[in-house]
């Protein structure tokens, strides 16, 4: 019967730290900028880190959040391929809260 017991406890424990885990889960959601991800697509993906970051969707972070202003801080992309797109967009495109990037070669 201690054996029940133990194990019935357990299943109540587990249950009730589940359901604490998706309360946090849901109260804690940060929505992250969905310009982040387009940037970080348009970048050539090889997170060398020679920017100063640590890869590609850390430099587009710093790009779409106005801590980094020329999308040249990438050494590993090309200006026809990846940097004239990326300009284009950020200086195109608002963000959530409606003010736009301008960032340059």
């Amino acid at each position: 019967m201690d054996i029940l017991w133990a194990v019935l406890l357990m299943l109540g424990l587990a249950i009730a730290l589940s359901c604490l885990i998706v309360l946090f889960s849901v109260v804690f959601h940060v929505e992250e900028d969905p310009r982040v991800d387009c940037v970080a697509k348009m970048l050539p993906g090889v997170n060398c880190g020679a920017c100063g970051k640590a890869g590609c969707h850390d430099l587009a972070d710093a790009l779409v959040n106005g801590e980094i202003k020329k999308v040249t801080a990438c050494k590993a992309g090309r200006k026809d391929k990846n940097f004239d797109p990326i300009i284009e967009y950020l200086n195109s495109t608002p963000g959530p809260d409606g003010t736009k990037v301008t960032v340059t070669m």
